[in-house]
């Protein structure tokens, strides 16, 4: 079976067939709030079963799809933020429930923003934490303490992210994690119109910079969040997603009806491997992002980072 890379879980279990694209092990529950345009989804992975099929760890993933996140509008990305603030302070809760944070108000956050600031597709995490007020060296009073870093990648520090981390947490003592990254996505659409939620996490190969080693509560010790952002598109996966458009248009026209009759002949694991084997030796495993991603990814930033204050100050009133 061939795999076009993703790092959301709502495309692996779109990638299922049959109408309701069932799973077993993995549930499913889909919403869209009353005058809102923001579509939620929340892909609950309960067992191991669930967790082999979806090639992705246990535990829970919501994904905010909301088209109009592209356009600068400060309303709407209001309204996004306001919503992510509510599905973290959810996990939160759910974490104390758990018994995995400690039931009190003032828990420390450590926000960690993954990624390279000089690779645009990559620099989500550090420009979320450039906007964070974090609050760990004052006495305000506020719900939870927060405090940030910007770890870099390999090639800058000649460390791990897993190892930074733990001896910062060593360190600090911080109550959990929240991570910060980009996102590879199947589809073209859900650049930068996606928001993906997960208390799973980071896990290798996952993040435009693929990680080599896990960010997780077993790695680390205390619980992980993670938020993500699709940034960049495989090119297969952008060929493959044209492949019906394509063998159609050949199929119409007799020049080329010979090789639209090949191609439509094709399952879809053959379409793919012959895309790879077209595009890999001349181009290597290239990725697409969008022309204007600096803008996106601005903008963003800017989303994630007052949805995170939302959730842990209490002046931003978001119930």
């Amino acid at each position: 079976m061939f795999e076009i890379r993703t790092d959301l879980a709502v495309e692996e279990k779109e990638s299922f067939p049959g109408k309701g694209r069932e799973v077993n092990g993995v549930s499913l529950r889909e919403w869209r709030k009353a005058f809102s345009k923001i579509k939620l989804t929340e892909v609950t992975i309960l067992d191991e079963q669930g967790a082999r099929a979806m090639g992705k760890p246990k535990g829970t993933y919501v994904t905010m799809e909301a088209k109009a996140l592209t356009k600068g509008d400060e309303d709407y990305h209001k309204e996004v933020s306001a919503e992510l603030a509510i599905q973290l302070k959810k996990m939160v809760k759910d974490l104390k429930k758990q018994k995995k944070l400690p039931d009190k108000k003032d828990i420390h956050v450590l926000a960690v923003g993954l990624g390279n600031p000089s690779v645009t597709p990559d620099s989500l995490g550090p420009k979320v934490l450039g906007n964070l007020l974090v609050n760990r060296n004052m006495d305000e009073g506020e719900d939870a303490v927060l405090s940030g870093i910007v770890p870099g990648v390999m090639a800058q520090t000649g460390m791990e992210t897993a190892e930074i981390l733990k001896g910062i947490i060593h360190e600090t003592e911080p109550d959990m994690v929240i991570a910060i990254d980009a996102l590879a996505a199947r589809s073209i659409r859900r650049l930068g119109t996606t928001i993906q939620l997960t208390n799973t996490g980071i896990h290798p190969g996952s993040g435009v910079g693929n990680h080599r080693h896990s960010l997780t509560m077993e790695s680390l010790g205390i619980p992980v969040l993670a938020i993500g952002v699709p940034t960049v598109v495989g090119a297969a996966a952008i060929v493959h997603d044209t492949i019906a458009a394509l063998t159609g248009t050949l199929a119409s026209h007799m020049e080329t009806e010979e090789m639209g009759n090949f191609l439509d002949h094709l399952n879809a694991d053959e379409q793919y491997q012959l895309i790879c084997e077209l595009l890999e030796p001349e181009f290597g495993t290239l990725y697409v992002t969008p022309p204007d991603i600096d803008q996106t990814v601005k903008r963003l930033s800017y989303t994630i980072s007052e949805g995170i204050h939302m959730a842990f100050y209490p002046h931003f009133n978001v119930s």
